[in-house]
């Protein structure tokens, strides 16, 4: 008896991540929400840039993602056209209430720290918003909120955003500002009811016709108007006279003084890709930091996620780290030895600490980076161990065109962690728990000092043209996942999807930024995709091993998109959170 032969049924191309990385030939955006990447599709359609599209998610998310940012809050920015000689940063950070002192502070407080507007500096994520618009952008300020006054008027609540009011909800009940938005009917809402925001949502329409009246001043100046009336005008003096009411320090001096800055970013080149971060006012510097350490190793031959190359890279960034910690901070008040740090001679001196076979038990010390910029130099801190947990995280938006235009930012600030202003529906930036209330590190209080962020968006280039704006939320697991999804593209060879979805390790041996700055010296916790194996061996050579969920927004939460060689945009966003990437 003849044999049929049985026909093959099964796909000619297996699966291999969890989303197809998405391709696209004008413009992406990906960001933290599905509907503040819409929003910012949305611009496009309007003639905008990838500067308008990614303003516009970003605010956005201000309004959807009230549990992790806020229009008060922070919001650090990095952006490219063609024609700039190199990427600028928009710090979009506030700082520290004039009038008050380390010193005054802790007679208050002590090492404490607490939630509201004790905590409170000037708010920022605006100014650098309408910056930002009003340097590169082409739409208005009114087309750019259009989507976000749409959303202000109501969308539907999200699992996690509802568990975060939930969680919360004994708090917001003492602000009855908060209590009124994000308690209607007295309780928490459940997924799929609707939140509105109006006082928020009043706030742009107020905006927007502010930006109208200066419409004969041109479009940059009009936008500036309505800055101003933020930081100078009738708005201004509703959130002092707020925060005199709440007993917050903020005052309308203050305000009258926050100003964006926008510097250079910091520098250096990982295997001849041109890397861009944030400077040392925020943890930015320790991507590139890290990727020259890593540099000096064969990373493709180690394998993705081979018990070699995450040794490697653990032990790399906990270096980084140490030099964070003793010397980042605000280079308007302290000084900064950041040439030092970024070179690549000073990497070949740390990355001699590594040991193959055996982890760094805690946090090394930091080096001596002076000597690579020709001086001496203060001695870098080292902090103490210390217990408790932080606040919640953040967002991010990314945006890129075919012209080249690029753009990424990091708003945060949870709109849950302070009483909203009054008649305004956003808080004053609670960003100030990240400075420290210990004396003598380079970070600490000090009056009118911005905090060293979290937040820091980045920035690849090839060639002088934008390669990929990159960034996420996750508090300091950000630079860490920003620095593993480098790899797995660069070394690796991923697609900027897979990169992203591929499993990673956090590690905790170092202290976490936001107050009270728990350090659990060791402690690397890592996905439970990373196979047993892996994780034994890593035990093995002396990391204290915590297993986190498959996909854990523990991990952070990375977006990016991608130009490829042919110039087509390649776009990721991480399913650890509500992400979301779309162009066309």
């Amino acid at each position: 008896m003849r044999e049929v032969p049985i026909e093959n049924t099964a796909p000619p191309i297996a699966v291999t991540q969890g989303r197809p990385a998405l391709l696209a030939s004008r413009h992406m955006v990906s960001s933290c929400h599905y509907l503040a990447t819409f929003a910012g599709t949305r611009m496009f359609e309007r003639g905008g840039n990838a500067i308008d599209a990614g303003v516009a998610a970003g605010i956005a998310l201000n309004v959807l993602e009230r549990h992790l940012t806020d229009f008060g809050g922070v919001a650090p920015i990095i952006v490219f056209r063609p024609g700039m000689p190199a990427p600028e940063t928009i710090d979009g950070l506030g700082h520290w209430p004039a009038s008050l002192d380390l010193n005054t502070y802790r007679a208050a407080h002590g090492d404490d720290m607490p939630i509201g507007v004790a905590r409170s500096v000037t708010p920022a994520a605006a100014d650098a918003w309408l910056t930002a618009l009003a340097r590169h952008g082409r739409l208005s300020l009114a087309e750019i909120l259009a989507p976000s006054i749409e959303l202000c008027d109501g969308f539907p609540v999200y699992p996690r955003l509802a568990a975060a009011i939930e969680r919360l909800a004994d708090r917001i009940r003492e602000w009855p500002t908060s209590a009124a938005v994000f308690l209607p009917n007295g309780r928490p809402p459940r997924v799929g009811e609707t939140l509105v925001q109006r006082e928020l949502g009043a706030l742009f329409r107020r905006l927007v016709s502010i930006e109208r009246a200066h419409q004969s001043e041109g479009r940059a100046n009009a936008i500036m108007a309505a800055r101003a009336s933020i930081y100078l005008g009738d708005i201004a003096d509703e959130i002092a006279a707020f925060m005199r009411e709440a007993g917050g320090a903020i005052t309308k001096d203050d305000l009258r003084a926050q100003r964006v800055r926008i510097d250079a970013p910091a520098h250096s080149t990982y295997r001849g890709i041109e890397v861009y971060s944030c400077g040392p006012w925020s943890q930015g510097p320790l991507v590139p930091m890290t990727l020259n350490i890593l540099e000096g190793y064969d990373v493709a031959a180690l394998g993705p996620g081979s018990v070699e190359f995450l040794h490697r890279y653990v032990e790399a960034f906990k270096l980084a780290a140490a030099d964070r910690e003793g010397f980042f901070g605000d280079p308007e008040q302290i000084d900064v030895p950041i040439g030092g740090l970024l070179q690549k001679e000073y990497a070949d001196e740390r990355r001699a600490l590594i040991e193959d076979d055996r982890a760094h038990p805690e946090l090394p010390a930091p080096g001596d980076p002076w000597r690579f910029e020709g001086r001496a130099g203060q001695e870098g801190y080292r902090p103490r161990i210390a217990e408790g947990v932080g606040a919640p995280d953040t967002s991010f938006a990314c945006a890129m065109d075919a012209e080249g235009n690029a753009f990424a930012a990091t708003p945060s600030d949870p709109g849950l962690g302070a009483p909203l202003v009054r008649g305004l529906g956003m808080i004053v930036s609670t960003r100030g728990a990240q400075l420290w209330t210990t004396p003598g590190h380079p970070s600490a209080i000090a009056p009118g000092k911005r905090p060293r962020l979290t937040p820091n968006p980045a920035l690849l280039m090839k060639d002088g043209r934008a390669l990929m704006p990159f960034g996420c939320p996750g508090e300091d697991a950000q630079c860490q996942a920003m620095v593993q999804v480098v790899c797995n593209i660069i070394d690796f060879g991923m697609n900027t999807q897979a990169a992203i979805e591929a499993p990673r390790v956090i590690s905790r041996s170092f202290p976490w930024t936001f107050h009270p700055h728990a350090y659990e010296p060791g402690v690397l916790t890592v996905e439970g995709r990373i196979s047993p194996d892996v994780r034994d061996g890593l035990a093995r050579r002396g990391h204290v091993i915590r297993t986190l969920p498959d996909f854990s927004p523990a991990a952070a939460g990375v977006c990016a998109v991608r130009r490829l060689d042919t110039g087509t945009l390649e776009g990721g966003a991480d399913p650890r959170r509500e992400s979301y990437v779309a162009g066309w």
